[in-house]
């Protein structure tokens, strides 16, 4: 099978506002091709570590102002429009690239009319997805924005046309499938692009645990390059993700999630020049008191990452 992940290991300086791949002075550092984690965890041996993390997005610019949650909901409605001429919405009703705490995709319910002066949108888990609910939604938003029950709704995705037409019919609403809804393709355009600044990840208090890092102070990390990052950064979104480190026997990657279970997050071909990059890299880390982090990339060479972990690598508890 073709590898769809290289994992490079280095040690970097951590800068709040960009991520550079900068090389530890003492060795120097290759990518490692390896399998992706993403599709072959295996649990290994355990032992006691766990971290608090808060939640946390890339940095952005102080003139920029982005919501980190791409599950917030919308409801809007312009105050100068009239509800009674909101006769006539677009609506569209799918699954998102977003998983929830069970580890399943959630699906989104966008409606607005062609003015946009109407706009909503909700979320639902994955095992409520029917013409029922979708009923119930449209009654919500009438009632949470006082507006009529619209005459005709139009959507594009063919394969919601059985509950999309189910759900209008009940309520006595025109159903029309059309690729005329040049409005909503603009506010999906929107969205996606709000959605692609948002990064998974978490990050540590450092003033809480009484850490002080200088300025010049190397932090070592992990970058992983995938094409699937995004389906990869969501999956471990969903993990309380606490260390890596570097099992010099095994030549493989530890994973600590939770509070006592470690996978095998990459392997990488064993060799001298390799054991002395891993070797280094936990060195580092011991440098910088078990600081260390992960990121998730669509390549190497960008400077933006799909998901951010700062980590602290604990001894375990001696109770």
């Amino acid at each position: 099978m073709t590898s769809l992940t290289s994992i490079h290991i280095a040690s970097l300086t951590f800068n709040t506002t960009r991520i550079k791949h900068i090389k530890l002075p003492y060795y120097s550092s290759h990518p490692i091709k390896t399998s992706p984690p993403f599709f072959t965890p295996k649990p290994i041996s355990i032992r006691p570590n766990s971290v608090s993390e808060t939640p946390v997005s890339l940095p952005v610019d102080d003139d920029q102002e982005v919501d980190d949650d791409p599950t917030a909901e919308l409801s809007y409605l312009d105050p100068e429009t009239d509800p009674e001429t909101v006769t006539e919405w677009e609506l569209d009703f799918c699954s998102r690239p977003i998983l929830d705490i069970r580890g399943k995709k959630i699906w989104e319910l966008v409606a607005c009319d062609s003015s946009l002066s109407l706009q909503y949108t909700k979320y639902f888990p994955n095992n409520v997805i029917n013409s029922v609910t979708l009923k119930d939604a449209i009654v919500s938003i009438c009632d949470e924005l006082d507006v009529p029950i619209p005459d005709k709704i139009r959507f594009f995705r063919s394969q919601m046309q059985t509950i999309i037409t189910r759900a209008c019919k009940e309520l006595g609403i025109k159903p029309i499938p059309s690729k005329r809804v040049n409005i909503f393709s603009d506010v999906k355009k929107e969205l996606e692009t709000l959605e692609k600044s948002f990064a998974f990840g978490a990050t540590l208090d450092l003033d809480l645990l009484g850490i002080e890092i200088d300025d010049n102070t190397l932090i070592p990390g992990l970058a992983v390059a995938s094409s699937r990052a995004r389906p990869l950064a969501a999956w471990m979104n969903g993990l309380e993700v606490c260390s890596v480190e570097a099992d010099l026997a095994r030549a493989n990657l530890v994973l600590s999630v939770g509070i006592s279970t470690r996978y095998v997050y990459a392997s990488y071909k064993k060799s001298p020049v390799t054991t002395s990059e891993a070797e280094a890299w936990e060195a580092a880390k011991k440098i910088s008191g078990g600081l260390h982090f992960l990121a998730i990339q669509d390549s190497l060479d960008s400077d933006d990452c799909v998901g951010f972990w700062l980590l602290l690598d604990l001894p375990p508890s001696p109770v």
